[in-house]
């Protein structure tokens, strides 16, 4: 065997040992590694919905977790279980974030022509659905799942979603703020009618200033109504940014800090 094969052969079996150690999880798209696990949920009615899971690198026994729930913007939506990872959950993924704050992460795909939230991302205002979209309602229910499976800490649990998943976002603290302990909405919107009911919510979020694809003043209104009530969210707002607001957010390590140090029972 020539030195050039046994190079080639040495690397190929390296990695090869390497996909094996992580259960060949794979991203198709690059066919490098990933760390999220590939899943589908399937609900009885024959509904379904592709997620990714991420895990601790360490799962302690008897130890509890937080979790992130993560809802990704519209251009990753489809069915490859794939492109929902293409911003912010990598951040996640990385080990030193998962050595500095080891966590559960959910992060499913909403499919093609669907929305998390059933309203326009355009519009000055909305008014929240009285239903929970299709895929929200798949989501909801597969974070009832995974509650029960996953070896998670009840009074840490956080949501965090980008442009399309901010909307998802504020929709889910609206309609059950008691589940989360805090949440990251970045370039939403939400409903100011629902500012009360979840004042008491850590919240942090963030928009550029120059966002034409979904309007500054969508954040800005929320802040406002739920300052107007007796809520004390954090707000940044970018000056110059158009719509990738999150890649800035996802990059400050202060942001993660902040939201792992979350505690529903301890943030009243």
């Amino acid at each position: 065997m020539s030195k050039q094969n046994q190079n080639s052969f040495v690397v190929l079996a390296l990695l090869s040992a390497f996909a094996a150690f992580t259960n060949g999880r794979l991203f198709a798209e690059e066919g490098a590694v990933s760390p999220f696990e590939s899943h589908v949920f399937q609900v009885p009615n024959g509904q379904s919905l592709p997620y990714r899971l991420l895990r601790p690198v360490t799962v302690e026994p008897g130890k509890k977790y937080p979790l992130i729930l993560f809802l990704h913007g519209a251009g990753e939506r489809g069915t490859d279980n794939v492109a929902q990872l293409k911003h912010v959950a990598q951040e996640l993924a990385t080990p030193e974030m998962q050595k500095r704050h080891p966590a559960f992460v959910i992060a499913p795909q909403c499919p093609t022509g669907k929305q998390w939230v059933d309203t326009p991302w355009t519009a000055d205002s909305h008014t929240m659905p009285e239903q929970p979209s299709e895929t929200l309602a798949l989501t909801i229910a597969l974070l009832a799942q995974q509650r029960e499976q996953l070896p998670i800490d009840p009074d840490r649990i956080y949501l965090v979603g980008l442009s399309m998943g901010g909307f998802g976002v504020w929709d889910l603290l609206q309609r059950d703020p008691t589940v989360y302990a805090a949440a990251l909405p970045i370039c939403g919107g939400g409903d100011p009618a629902f500012a009360a009911k979840i004042k008491d919510v850590p919240l942090w979020t963030a928009h550029g200033d120059a966002d034409t694809v979904v309007k500054v003043k969508r954040s800005r209104e929320m802040v406002a109504a739920l300052q107007s009530c007796g809520g004390k969210p954090i707000y940044t707002e970018y000056p110059g940014v158009a719509h990738d607001s999150w890649t800035a957010t996802a990059k400050n390590r202060l942001t993660w800090d902040w939201l792992f140090a979350q505690h529903k029972s301890t943030s009243k």
